[in-house]
């Protein structure tokens, strides 16, 4: 009887299987997904083998990042597949530097040179097979048309990969904008690129000869291409093996073979996975309904809130057109003078908001009575701006006003709304008939309805038969409420452990409740929300969803039945507010419509040094839309007096300091302008100069710079202002400065009221692990010495020794002393350039917004240009450090040890004294220490009745969701004047 190896690989998502020979020579491979059906797929394989070898006995292993518990029940021998890979490789190209290799939702780097490494992701899948699966279908697409669309390309977009939700925050407004479908699947595949250098490289640099392995860089071109060209290989050293689909199976059977296992013919080793029994540990929850009937009565309840018809075709007199333009969704209503619906369409815009509402434009004016008037329209959502210009709609509206609006209409004493949307959920507290407080979800869009909408399709599943599939399951299975990329795993593993998709539907629908009760109302009991509740958006017309908000809040609430549809019905009943009597709309109409296009093509805008990569759509009746720019100058929009900003006014200050140089040079010190340096360039730029060195920053953050320095990041989760600190570093490398000066400090300057003064870890000791993890930096172009600037003396006694060889230690306390001098020169500026700026704000009439996070924020990269958002809603804007002195230290309920924090409690304390303020606080994701600062800071605003707004920044650039939450909180400000 002849002898083989095995190999068997069970991923994530596929099953592939290898036969070779003693020489290690392949004669028998398979590729296919399993569809967590596992021991299905794998038994499938296995006959195909048994058919094709029935004259020979295998030594077999198994290996995968499912392979383990069904390799366990079977008794078949397991090998991590990291191993697996490097005995593959080690056999098949020795002479590797690295390899790369992607799955279903595992990735994998092994340096095999300079120290032999191997790096995986953890539970999220972030960056793998399943995220490029995922935004294939936001797209509407196949992978493959994914693929192909990337390969026609003319530009990319900035996306985050490290998360499928933060991307479709990213992708999807631009969708919505009119990006290209080609530019957008070349920048989910740079994201890609992006995720592996900064998610599993994390400082080790990529270089040498790069073997490329598994099912997604042997299959998608585009991926392979963006590799090649981010990684900066040449075609030499990026290896795209013919067996790279089976590769980690290869080194499993090669670990079969050196194992000398016990030989089994394939028909036993079939048997054997047959009678494979795995152990099922998962959680169940109670059945959402007993019984039918007890359905049917929870659907009649809630069918009491319904509108009245009208029709469409009989209908004469005025009518009022609201349009919502979302995330995933577009949704339209017609309604008539006293509130009947006479037309209302709810679908996905399948990346196209502007073609399908044109569409169903056309389809309400050929069908309509030609008695029916369109009065007035209005447009809301994501796609606002777009569809109100491409189609001259009259009123634009923000959605938190549309859906109270709507609201409203329903239950005239609400209390509390909650939507769920798309990748949105907004939840506002109503008092005295005004929006009193909102609430949002921050960055990350878990838990809305493309969550659930998500997993339908890869489940196979219309999103309305999943959701209805969920109502009668048996045993619901508990999975929390964590993001999607996490729970993908724990849905296969409920699967795999046996979970019917009855029970993961009915699993999903209560972690989307949990989701929206506990991170984002974060309620601590019921009554915080109130007596009357009417919730909507699409997700409740899943009556899934809506049974588990009942049963997690214990009590009813009202869903109308155009739930979907009540921020289009909201925009219709502000038009028809709105439109003054006679006036006429000017909508589109249908001649024009019959002749609507539109072209798109990309400008770069030179109207200020942020350089916006605008988005420029042309109609054809002339009109165009700008998209992509960072205030009104991109959009062509001249304001007749500017909106004062101290966010612009001492950034161009810090830069000014910059430029003056000392009389004679005696050595270039470089000054990376990064974290604290936004609020200590004076100090340092002064002590520097007075000693007779030049000082050079870094220079402007720029995304650009900020990938020059990626590949020495060694962590994925640390904030977006560290990250962007390697690219400074890397800058100030490429200008030869003598050396880089970047202290560690423990300790911040002290405030008042505070219990410590410290920095961050981050802030305090980032130059000690740059130093530790940047090959080029060393002892003589780096100087990092522990200092407290609190202390002069120490100041002086440290700088003397860093500054040793230079013979100045005589001139060095004079030094410090004017250092100290100008920081305190420096903030007394900025403090009386915001008392101009409120009184200039006061004198205009407008209102004021105090823009709160650490001096960092000021990077234009890091803030993506939140405060020019800002003053273009006509707010004027100010810091939190330039009004802090003015608070007190309001009661708190957390250890007050934080500069920077103390800081941010004070502004608050303020803001709450003045009735023309607001507080927007500025939270970097991965802020640890925020955790805490956030909840702190609400308390204090909304104890005084004041408005809490967090904006979450990130790698994300766009700010889509921005623009709606400041928009929320300006309407809410103008409701309760």
């Amino acid at each position: 009887m002849k002898l083989y190896a095995l190999g068997i690989d069970v991923g994530s998502t596929t099953v592939k299987t290898v036969v070779c020979d003693e020489s290690g020579k392949i004669l028998h491979s398979a590729y296919q997904r399993h569809f967590s059906k596992v021991k299905e797929t794998v038994s499938e394989q296995l006959e195909a083998i048994a058919e094709k070898f029935p004259d020979a006995e295998f030594r077999s292993a198994m290996t995968g990042s499912a392979g383990l518990g069904l390799a366990n029940a079977a008794g078949i021998s397991f090998v991590q597949e990291v191993h697996s890979a490097f005995l593959a490789v080690k056999t098949c190209y020795p002479d590797a530097d690295a390899v790369i290799e992607l799955g279903g939702e595992d990735a994998k780097i092994i340096f095999l040179t300079g120290g032999v490494e191997q790096r995986m992701n953890g539970s999220c899948a972030g960056g793998t097979g399943a995220f490029i699966d995922q935004m294939a279908t936001l797209l509407g697409i196949t992978v493959q048309e994914l693929d192909e669309a990337s390969l026609k390309a003319t530009r990319t977009y900035p996306i985050a990969s490290r998360c499928g939700v933060f991307a479709k925050s990213d992708i999807q407004p631009l969708l919505n904008q009119g990006a290209a479908r080609e530019d957008v699947a070349a920048s989910i595949f740079k994201a890609v690129v992006d995720q592996t250098v900064a998610g599993l490289a994390q400082g080790r640099e990529i270089k040498g000869k790069v073997l490329f392995l598994g099912g997604p860089l042997s299959f998608q071109k585009g991926l392979r291409k963006a590799f090649v060209e981010g990684l900066k290989l040449s075609e030499e050293n990026a290896v795209f093996p013919e067996q790279a689909p089976v590769f980690v199976a290869l080194g499993s059977a090669l670990y079969a073979e050196e194992s000398k296992d016990s030989p089994k013919t394939a028909e036993a080793l079939l048997e054997k996975v047959r009678d494979a029994k795995a152990n099922s540990d998962v959680m169940t929850g109670e059945k959402l309904f007993d019984s039918r009937e007890e359905y049917a009565e929870f659907v009649e309840r809630h069918r009491r809130c319904d509108l009245q018809y009208a029709d469409l075709r009989t209908y004469e007199g005025e009518a009022y057109l609201g349009i919502d333009s979302g995330s995933t969704t577009t949704k339209l209503v017609l309604i008539t003078e006293d509130g009947r619906l006479l037309y209302s369409h709810y679908a996905s815009n399948e990346g196209q908001p502007l073609d399908r509402i044109a569409d169903k434009l056309k389809q309400i004016y050929a069908d309509k009575n030609e008695n029916l008037i369109i009065k007035a329209s209005a447009v809301t959502g994501y796609g606002e701006d777009l569809i109100k210009a491409g189609l001259s709609v009259d009123y634009g509206i923000v959605e938190t006003v549309a859906h109270f609006k709507a609201a409203s209409f329903f239950c005239p004493d609400v209390d509390f709304i909650i939507d769920i949307g798309g990748q949105d959920i907004k939840c506002f507290k109503i008092k005295n008939g005004a929006i009193d407080s909102i609430m949002l979800n921050e960055a990350c869009s878990s838990g809305c309805g493309s969550f659930i909408q998500t997993f339908a399709m890869a489940l196979g599943y219309d999103i309305g038969e999943f959701s209805q599939m969920g109502l009668f399951a048996e045993k619901p299975v508990e999975l929390g409420s964590r993001c999607t990329v996490f729970m993908n795993s724990s849905v296969k593993q409920a699967q795999k452990d046996g979970a019917t998709v009855e029970d993961i539907s009915a699993g999903l629908s209560a972690s989307i409740i949990k989701n929206a009760i506990y991170k984002v109302i974060r309620a601590k009991s019921v009554d915080e929300l109130g007596k009357n509740i009417v919730v909507q958006g699409g997700t409740f017309l899943n009556d899934a969803v809506l049974r588990c908000f009942e049963r997690e809040l214990g009590r009813n609430v009202i869903r109308p039945a155009i739930s979907g549809l009540m921020g289009a019905f909201g925009a219709a009943l502000y038009a028809k507010e709105q439109q003054e009597e006679n006036g006429e709309t000017s909508l589109i109409s249908p001649e024009a419509l019959q002749n609507f296009s539109y072209t798109s093509k990309n400008v770069r805008c030179g109207g200020c040094t942020a350089n916006c990569l605008l988005n420029v759509i042309r109609f054809s009746d002339g009109g165009r839309f700008v998209s992509g720019n960072r205030c009104e100058k991109g959009a062509g929009i001249r304001r007749e007096t500017e909106v004062p900003d101290l966010y612009n006014y001492k950034y161009d200050r810090l830069l000014e300091i910059a430029e003056k140089k000392p009389p004679r040079k005696r050595a270039v010190v470089g000054l990376p302008m990064v974290l604290n340096y936004y609020e200590l360039l004076p100090f340092w730029h002064t002590f520097f100069t007075k000693l007779g060195f030049e000082v050079v920053i870094s220079g402007e953050s720029t995304r650009k710079m900020y990938f020059s320095g990626q590949h020495t990041i060694p962590s994925d989760t640390v904030c977006y202002p560290a990250k962007i600190a390697h690219g400074h570093i890397e800058a100030l490398l490429e200008k030869k400065v003598d050396f880089i000066f970047w202290p560690c400090m423990t300790y911040n300057l002290g405030e008042p009221d505070t219990d410590n003064r410290y920095n961050c870890p981050v802030v305090a000791y980032y130059p000690e692990l740059m130093k530790a993890n940047h090959s080029g930096l060393n002892d003589v172009n780096f100087c990092n010495p522990y200092l407290d600037i609190n202390n002069r003396k120490n100041v002086i006694q440290v700088m003397k020794k860093a500054l040793a060889k230079y013979g100045i230690q005589k001139q060095i306390p004079d030094a410090v002393d004017m250092a100290y001098q100008s920081l305190a020169d420096f903030r007394k500026e900025m403090t009386k350039k915001a008392r101009e700026i409120v009184s200039q704000a006061r004198a205009e009439g407008r209102k004021i917004i105090v823009l709160a996070g650490r001096p960092y924020h000021l990077d234009k990269e890091i803030n993506h240009g939140i405060h020019k958002l800002i003053t273009s809603l006509g707010l004027a804007v100010i810091s939190e450090e330039s009004v802090a002195m003015l608070g007190k230290m309001p009661h708190l309920h957390v250890y007050n040890q934080w500069t920077y924090h103390s800081r941010l409690y004070r502004a608050a304390q303020y803001v709450t004294t003045q009735p023309d303020m607001q507080l927007v606080q500025l939270v970097s994701f991965g802020c640890g220490i925020d955790a805490i600062t956030t909840d702190e800071v609400r308390s204090i605003l909304e104890s005084s009745g004041k408005l809490y707004t967090q904006l979450k920044i990130d790698e994300i650039t766009n700010l889509g969701a921005a623009k709606i939450r400041l928009r929320s909180l300006l309407a809410a400000m103008n409701q309760s004047k």
